[in-house]
């Protein structure tokens, strides 16, 4: 597609005024009132649960929920994230997750890719939705199972009456009860809503621009916890977009994730349910495989003894990988027995020591495959 087609295309108005006026008032005139007037404690503990409900909304609701069906959920939690996606004027569900679902599909497609970030960091972050580009026509075609989801459909229908009563009704009815009206409004609304905004295009721009590529290579897109930390865990996005059908982002238990914590947690109450994960060995293997090539790469630009090393490689590799799929072979044995309450005593005592002697295995593999990588002073 030719550049003069993207340089064309008509500015959205709508969305530029309502950029315009949240940044001007959130960033002007709540500041300005704070200092001159102040805010009741009362109003930064709303603030916080709102940019809670805003956010989670986004991250657990219309990305991980409706955009990627990772999990299940019950409709009284369907119901509260459609609320706070609404809070959030980020568009309807449906609108939402046909251009993030034609993201992953093209994603990096700078003609395709709705916000590529081969268009630039201004363009993925807030660029692409001011003007009525070609990428951005909204496909309805690759959201046909949401269409069987009643409370998709009602916020689809009420998107805009509920946009106005939660960011302006909402506010002011918290105000006026606690005798602050403005006030409310200038902070529940308007700067929480800027706050939101940016928070979330960071997961576009900056997600895709900054960080490392533990996962994979294919594509842009990056782990920082920096980003995590702003943005809910959505910031571990190269694991992500490797896997895409998994509930969390942040895979390792000391990863800030809250969004991979609600979900995990409403599960315990049985409002969610069906959560995919990712097989742990296939986590593993992608890791391995950025390991290998980065290190092969390193290895590729020494003067001397490259073959030899490169051969070296190869072999602890394989033999990792090996011991890597024995041990998912019995995992899977394990747990499918136990599942279908198949295991007699000796069965079980047989299937743990042979699970026992392959993880002892693949523990020294491991130390044998770090020892060898970390000779290198390379870049992961």
């Amino acid at each position: 597609m030719s550049t003069d087609a993207f340089e064309n295309s008509p500015r959205r108005w709508d969305v530029i005024a309502v950029f315009a006026s949240t940044t001007i008032v959130g960033l002007g005139i709540a500041p300005w009132y704070g200092w001159y007037y102040g805010y009741e404690a009362s109003l930064w503990i709303l603030f916080a649960l709102f940019v809670a409900w805003n956010s989670l909304s986004i991250t657990a609701g219309y990305h991980r929920l409706w955009s990627h069906k990772s999990y299940q959920a019950h409709p009284l939690v369907r119901f509260f994230f459609a609320l706070g996606g609404a809070l959030s004027i980020q568009n309807s569900i449906k609108e939402w997750c046909a251009d993030h679902r034609n993201h992953h599909r093209y994603v990096d497609d700078p003609d395709t890719d709705p916000y590529s970030i081969k268009r630039g960091l201004w363009f993925s972050h807030i660029g692409w939705m001011l003007k009525d580009y070609p990428s951005g026509n909204t496909d309805f075609s690759n959201i046909e199972d949401l269409e069987k989801d009643e409370v998709v459909n009602w916020q689809h229908r009420h998107y805009w009456t509920l946009t106005v009563a939660l960011n302006v009704g909402l506010p002011l009815a918290i105000g006026f009860f606690l005798g602050t009206p403005l006030g409310a409004l200038l902070l529940l609304g308007f700067l929480r809503l800027v706050v939101c905004h940016h928070t979330t295009f960071l997961i576009n721009s900056l997600a895709h621009y900054w960080g490392r590529q533990p996962y994979s290579d294919n594509n842009s897109s990056r782990d920082n916890p920096v980003i995590a930390l702003l943005t809910f865990g959505e910031g571990f996005h190269n694991f992500h977009h490797t896997f895409e059908w998994d509930y969390r982002n942040g895979v390792r238990w000391y990863h800030f994730d809250p969004t991979k914590w609600l979900i995990r947690s409403l599960s315990w109450i049985r409002l969610t349910w069906g959560l995919k994960m990712a097989a742990p060995e296939k986590i593993e293997k992608s890791v391995l495989r950025m390991q290998l090539k980065s290190t092969t790469n390193y290895v590729r630009q020494l003067g001397s003894d490259t073959e030899e090393w490169l051969t070296r490689l190869e072999r602890e590799y394989e033999q990792l990988i090996n011991v890597l799929n024995e041990w998912a072979r019995c995992r899977q044995q394990w747990v499918r027995l136990k599942k279908n309450n198949l295991l007699k005593r000796w069965d079980k005592t047989e299937i743990k020591t042979r699970l026992r002697e392959v993880e002892s295995r693949l523990e020294e593999q491991r130390e044998r495959w770090y020892s060898l990588t970390q000779q290198f002073s390379y870049a992961h």
